[in-house]
């Protein structure tokens, strides 16, 4: 049943009404909020066929205002330069047999995986374990790299990796109910232009379907799609 939040903020959305991205942000920061600092994502229905190689829609975006999240990051390097640079930057895991070791018992606790490239040939084994939590290192997201350093400091700052589900959709998170309303306003702009840079070249059709912003506990507030490409 449909809390008396949610029933206010879905009162306060016009029926059957697409707005512009700033009006949506703005309706969003009025909502009632609740007893704790709710995300804010964009959620895309999109028209590619995932089951299709070729028509993936998957990448990382850097978000001017960050994503309001602590982000805790693995990094799977062997001892040496790349490994010693990651903990400079601020990683809280990094190591190589014994990450592994952790990581095919099953543990988790971290939100990005970063992996050197002479790493990846072991860290590839765990597929089973981080691949259906979107934890594997991907060349295309910048979590397999040399520069360790960097790719911490990064996806730390903001920086947020997306990726299409098996239904077509795409949800991708652009900072806290807390940011002021231009923040995710820039936020959402910056993820617009990613996924409309990510459309594959074998799509066809219409390939922005819909897209909503909502917060963890909020209805959607639907945006109006005619209005997305010029903002972005």
């Amino acid at each position: 049943m449909a809390s008396k939040r949610y029933k206010k903020a879905l009162g306060m959305i016009e029926a059957g009404k697409s707005y512009p991205l700033e009006a949506a942000a703005g309706l969003l920061v009025k909502f009632p909020k609740a007893k704790f600092n709710e995300s804010v994502e964009l959620s895309f229905r999109l028209g590619v066929d995932p089951k299709q190689s070729d028509q993936m829609v998957r990448g990382t975006v850097a978000l001017p205002h960050g994503s309001g999240k602590v982000v805790r990051v693995l990094v799977f390097a062997k001892p040496g330069p790349a490994a010693d640079a990651a903990r400079q930057a601020g990683a809280e895991h990094v190591g190589f047999e014994d990450m592994i070791k952790k990581c095919t018992d099953g543990w988790t606790d971290f939100d990005i995986a970063v992996a050197t490239p002479e790493a990846m040939g072991e860290v590839r084994k765990l597929g089973k374990v981080l691949g259906p939590r979107g934890l594997m290192p991907n060349p295309k997201t910048g979590t397999v790299t040399d520069d360790t350093a960097r790719a911490v400091k990064e996806f730390k700052a903001g920086r947020v990796e997306f990726k299409i589900d098996k239904t077509s959709n795409l949800h991708v998170p652009i900072g806290k109910v807390s940011f002021a309303e231009q923040q995710l306003v820039e936020n959402a702009r910056a993820v617009l232009e990613a996924v409309l840079k990510a459309k594959p070249s074998s799509a066809r059709g219409t390939y922005l379907r819909s897209c909503t912003m909502s917060a963890t506990m909020s209805p959607p507030v639907r945006l109006d799609l005619r209005t997305l490409q010029a903002v972005a």
